[in-house]
């Protein structure tokens, strides 16, 4: 059995609020069909945020439904299997789940409940003729949780795993999925962090033992192995922020045999968009990066190409520069590759966080940031690793007081 695992869509994702991706994903979904007859695909997983949004634009949607109509006319065998992420609306996203079992799509949208607890005729999804199981657990909102209970997660995930086994034969993969952070993966964009189930910000690895042969998660847009190399994000297919560009982006190809995981292969997504820094790294004063923009090459394609290259310029100064996104702008004239983050470092003085903020058009405030950003810029200039998620847990607490004593009892700003 050969199964691919990818993640994290995000269908009708804007490129800094204002850059739609549609092109992106459109070259994106043609790969992956592709890629699915090329690999002779028996399954194929995907690990929630199909979407970016909770209310999907119709174009989004319609991406999606052309992609798994096209998917059953070129592999007509293939089993696919989605779960909601945070990003998805469990109700929207599950809508057509009737239907589309019918054509052996099994899309989970919130965890599927009976009276007897979790409806695991839903959960645990047979594929490939029977060769694999699949317990399909969604992002777990406080709805499907268990009321009261200090261990939601294994709760959960011990009674779905304890039902997989009990139907599972000896030579049937068991594939276990997930919408979460995992207690170690490294999470190199500070929102694909911010979840938190049941009070948990983290998963613990125990919640997924070692005769779970293939544990797909998602969440983390970089794809990696977390534990052991059978525990993995396949990661989002392309760079959904410009500082997410550094880092391959791909989907995942597992092979089973007898029921045993026996290879694991990155297939890497070509990028349809190239992603261009100037400087290549850190910042440069005013001089070299005029400089450097003049060597860029010159337009190629129709200035409303959504083919042109992505630009992020990042400058050095010592003291302010009210023409700066002018003379950016200027010396981008007639250039192949269009701004889209513009980046001022003050050296000398450090100067105020409101004049280092990244500017996408105009002057950014600091009151126009999210608190959260401000945090993120703040670690990440004196800190070289991440905050760890004990550090994030404080700060959301300290943001959720905050913003409770703008609020009256009645949830109304004051």
């Amino acid at each position: 059995m050969r199964l691919l695992h990818t993640s994290d869509w995000h269908l009708g994702h804007m490129l800094r609020g204002e850059v739609a991706r549609e092109h992106e994903h459109a070259a994106f979904v043609k790969w992956l069909l592709a890629t699915c007859v090329r690999e002779a695909a028996d399954v194929l997983v995907i690990t929630g945020d199909v979407f970016d949004s909770a209310t999907p634009s119709a174009s989004a949607e319609r991406m999606w439904f052309d992609f798994l109509a096209a998917a059953r006319r070129a592999r007509p065998a293939m089993d696919i299997v989605a779960i909601a992420g945070n990003h998805d609306s469990p109700a929207r996203l599950g809508a057509a789940s009737s239907i589309l079992r019918e054509l052996a799509v099994h899309v989970i949208g919130a965890l599927p409940r009976c009276t007897t607890g979790i409806d695991l005729d839903r959960v645990l999804i047979p594929v490939a003729g029977g060769r694999g199981l699949i317990a399909a657990v969604p992002f777990l909102r406080p709805a499907d949780l268990p009321a009261d209970a200090e261990s939601a997660l294994d709760l959960i995930y011990g009674e779905v795993i304890a039902g997989a086994r009990a139907r599972r034969r000896p030579d049937q993969a068991l594939i276990v999925t997930g919408h979460l952070y995992v207690a170690g993966a490294e999470a190199p964009h500070f929102s694909e962090r911010r979840v938190s189930i049941g009070g948990q910000e983290s998963a613990p690895l125990r919640l997924f033992p070692d005769d779970i042969d293939y544990v797909a998660l998602g969440h983390i847009h970089r794809a990696q192995g977390v534990g052991r190399d059978s525990i993995r994000y396949a990661g989002a297919p392309l760079a959904l922020s410009l500082d997410e560009s550094w880092y391959p982006h791909q989907i995942v190809a597992i092979d089973f045999d007898g029921g045993r995981t026996r290879a694991i292969r990155s297939l890497p997504v070509p990028r349809t968009v190239e992603i261009v820094r100037v400087p290549k790294r850190g910042s440069a004063p005013m001089h070299e990066v005029l400089g450097e923009l003049d060597l860029l090459p010159a337009l190629r394609v129709a200035p409303e190409s959504p083919a042109r290259p992505y630009l992020e310029v990042v400058v050095s100064l010592d003291a302010p520069q009210p023409r700066l996104r002018t003379l950016i702008e200027d010396a981008l004239e007639g250039k192949h590759a269009r701004l889209i983050t513009l980046h001022v470092e003050h050296t000398g003085d450090r100067g105020a966080l409101a004049e280092r903020v990244s500017v996408l058009s105009g002057t950014q405030r600091l009151a126009e940031l999210d608190p959260r950003e401000v945090f993120e810029r703040l670690w990440a200039r004196d800190h070289s690793a991440p905050p760890d998620p004990g550090v994030l847990a404080a700060f959301e607490r300290l943001l959720a007081s905050v913003r409770g004593d703008r609020e009256d009892p009645a949830g109304e700003p004051r």
